[in-house]
């Protein structure tokens, strides 16, 4: 595990022991296991286990341990339990996320945005077979976009158009504003580099 990725995995659980489970349970979709000492979270709607003794986690039923980056990102998302307003239910772009949004955007692009472009640019319905797989839906926005619940606060919604001789190929991801409530932003520009990452992986 890379020093930056091992720290923040470290602290969040640290984060998350100083919290009172109740306190966790209230402001986010999760429940607490207080005989096992266990949370289990729904995350792109598959459920996950945290064990708070061996700081573990696993997918419920097939023991699957996510990758570093879902393990953050889902570690943040308990650690940063705490009042949130309602979701919008309107789409914006990371660039109008506040707390620095705009400020990560042009990394954003090149991270998260261009692979996709490259993968499904020149052949939009391919997303649709790719996100099938992480439990997203099809919806009619672009030439081709699908939402995805990534925890049932967090929606996210992403897009392509289609290029050809003329106009270029075109993607975006989307969120619900509110989605600054329930993850810091690193983890917010984590969670759409996550998402376009598995799309392509699943696509290649």
């Amino acid at each position: 595990m890379e020093t930056n990725y091992r720290a923040a995995y470290d602290k969040y659980w640290n984060d998350i022991k100083k919290k009172l489970p109740e306190e966790v349970s209230a402001y986010r979709a999760v429940t607490f296991n207080s005989i096992n000492h266990q949370f289990e979270l729904n995350f792109f709607g598959s459920a996950y286990v945290f064990d708070c003794l061996s700081e573990r986690i696993c997918r419920k039923g097939d023991k699957y341990v996510p990758d570093i980056m879902g393990s953050i990102i889902m570690l943040n998302y308990l650690a940063y339990a705490g009042p949130f307003r309602k979701k919008e239910n309107r789409w914006v772009s990371l660039k109008e996320i506040a707390n620095g949004g705009a400020l990560f955007y042009p990394a954003f692009q090149k991270n998260s945005i261009i692979p996709l472009i490259k993968a499904f640019g020149w052949q939009s319905q391919k997303l649709l077979v790719s996100a099938a797989a992480m439990n997203g839906k099809p919806t009619n926005l672009g030439d081709a976009s699908v939402t995805f619940q990534a925890f049932p606060e967090i929606p996210m919604c992403v897009i392509v158009w289609e290029g050809d001789e003329e106009v270029q190929a075109n993607a975006t991801i989307l969120f619900d504003p509110s989605v600054k409530d329930f993850l810091h932003i690193e983890s917010i520009i984590g969670l759409g580099m996550y998402l376009s990452e598995k799309l392509v992986n699943s696509f290649s």
